[in-house]
This record gives structure tokens, C-alpha cells and sequence, in this order.
């Protein structure tokens, strides 16, 4: 017969309903796949308002911890699903993170896009040797961002400044004050965020998605055009498809397929995750099928 204590213990791990439900259903994609499942939720669209240098929504270095923790003791010969639903964030981290689930898993990593992956989100999703998408769901651009500004498009209107000036000299006044602005080496900082991020990816598709393909370069190369190429894309918050995302290169396995037979499956794991970031104060998500979890939770004020 199990004490008091433990009993409480068992209520406290067990979370609240919304908890049960949520893991209950990881527990049941897993089951499904054979495969391990993690989940990584941002609640930036039920929650960005809360944004600060304390509540991070975006990808970060502290959320290494998360999934440190959750993929302890997990049998890594069964690969992963990872489950990306993020607005981005920096690139270190991205590349920190990265770097630690291929050290964990090898090539043999799925990511899952039930909605949205953007930005940074998108990069990690290149890392993976598939991405499964549904017909709602997107991706985006990956051209990085330096204090919100599109560094493609901060070089752009530098270029253009420096061309106008030098056809027509009384365009100086116009633009002295806008590159008054720019910081001395900003314009270098951008041509270096660009370059590492794009570098970074087409490494990761080469290594990981086109391992062992002959026209690996090539196809990498033709990604990194279409996903990094701030004229092309137009927005840093332009969405890709799935039908976009295929027609560019990338290996996507669709989601509605019913041979691949996970939509319910997902979109249970979808929603339940929704419902939790809606519902409590929960605002960022780490967690596997056995109910590991690290939830970073917004605290009340009083």
C-alpha cells in the first residue's frame, strides 16, 4: 500500500489535467512510432505580449537545459520526432542545439511541424533528415535578424544609398540621416550573420538530409537560395508551405498521408500543447513521451 507521501508525489508528478492529457498523448504518438518524441512549444502566440529578457519565447541558449534533461536516459538507437513550434531566435543557440541532438541521435532525427517553425525553427528542421508537414503548416525564412532589422535588407538599403549617392550627389542629405543611425560595424556584423547562417545550414543539409545523394551540394545550395535570400522571400515572416517547401528541395513527408497514419496522432499532440499554453501559465515546453518535462512558467504578480 503506498504511503500518504507517496501518493502525493505521484499527484504532483502527475501534473494537472492539463498535463495528463498532453502527456498521454505524446505517450500514444510513441507508441505509435516506436520512436522517441520530443516536444519544443513556444507560447509566442498565445503569450508574446509577455516577452522580456526574462520570458523567453524565441530559441535560446537556457533552453539547452530543457533538453538536456528530457533526453536523459532515453534509448537513443530508437531515434527521435522532434516537434518544433517556435518563432526562431539566435543562431548560436540554434547551432548549440543542433549540434547536441545529432551528438544524441545521429542523422536519424524527424522533425514534426504541426503549425509553425519559423526563422530559427526552420533551421532546425534542415538539420533533420525529414520534415513532416501538414497542408496548414509552414516554415520560414532563415535570413538572420540583428536587432529585428532583416541584415539582407539593412546591406540592401546601404548598397542603394551608396548608388544613389554616387549618381547624384544632392541624395546626400536624404540619406546622411538614416545611415547616421547604423552603427560603424554594423554593416560587417550583417555580412557575417548571413554568411555563418547560411554556411551552417548547408552544412546541415549536406551532412544530414542529402547524406550520401551526389548532387548533395546542389541541392543544398538551391535551399539556402530560397530560404536565406531576403529579396526572394520579400519578409523575415513570410510563411512556406509544404507544397513550397517540396517544390525548393526539402524532404517533407506529408502529413495527411495515409500511409505515414500520424495525423490524429500529431494533431492530438498538437492541440493538447495548445490547450496548456492557453490555459496556464506555461509559456515555453520541453518535454518527452515519458512525461520528462521542462516548463518554463510565467510567474503571477500579485
Amino acid at each position: 500500500m503506498a504511503s500518504w507521501n507517496e501518493l502525493l508525489d505521484q499527484v504532483h508528478k502527475a501534473g494537472s489535467t492539463y498535463d495528463i492529457i498532453r502527456r498521454n498523448a505524446l505517450f500514444q504518438l510513441h507508441q505509435k512510432t516506436g520512436r522517441n518524441v520530443i516536444i519544443y512549444y513556444s507560447g509566442w502566440l498565445q503569450k508574446g505580449f509577455l516577452h522580456t529578457p526574462a520570458i523567453r519565447m524565441d530559441i535560446n541558449d537556457s533552453d539547452k537545459d530543457g533538453f538536456m534533461a528530457v533526453i536523459h536516459k532515453l534509448d537513443r538507437s530508437k531515434g527521435l520526432d522532434i516537434f518544433l513550434h517556435t518563432p526562431g531566435g539566435e543562431t548560436a543557440a540554434t547551432e548549440s542545439i543542433v549540434d547536441y541532438l545529432r551528438a544524441m541521435f545521429g542523422n536519424d532525427i524527424r522533425a514534426i511541424i504541426p503549425q509553425l517553425a519559423m526563422s530559427a525553427g526552420t533551421m532546425i528542421a534542415c538539420a533533420c533528415n525529414k520534415i513532416i508537414m501538414g497542408k496548414h503548416s509552414s516554415l520560414g525564412p532563415i535570413d538572420p535578424q540583428l536587432g529585428g532589422m532583416a541584415a539582407h535588407g539593412i546591406i540592401e538599403e546601404f548598397e542603394r544609398a551608396k548608388r544613389e549617392i554616387a549618381e547624384d550627389s544632392s541624395r546626400i542629405p536624404v540619406w546622411q540621416p538614416i545611415i547616421a543611425k547604423y552603427n560603424p560595424t554594423l554593416i560587417g556584423e550583417c555580412e557575417k550573420a548571413i554568411k555563418w547562417s547560411q554556411e551552417m545550414v548547408a552544412e546541415w543539409l549536406i551532412s544530414g538530409m542529402f547524406e550520401g545523394k551526389r548532387d548533395a551540394k546542389k541541392r543544398a545550395k538551391k535551399i539556402i537560395e530560397e530560404l536565406g535570400d531576403h529579396a526572394l522571400t520579400k519578409s523575415h515572416a513570410r510563411h512556406i508551405s509544404f507544397a513550397r517547401a517540396h517544390d525548393i528541395g526539402l524532404e517533407v513527408l506529408e502529413l495527411e498521408s495515409k500511409i505515414l497514419d500520424l495525423q490524429d496522432a500529431i494533431m492530438t499532440v498538437h492541440h493538447s500543447c495548445n490547450l496548456t499554453l492557453s490555459a496556464t501559465p506555461a509559456y515555453k515546453i520541453i518535454e518527452n513521451h515519458n512525461g520528462v518535462a521542462s516548463i518554463s512558467v510565467a510567474q503571477q504578480q500579485k
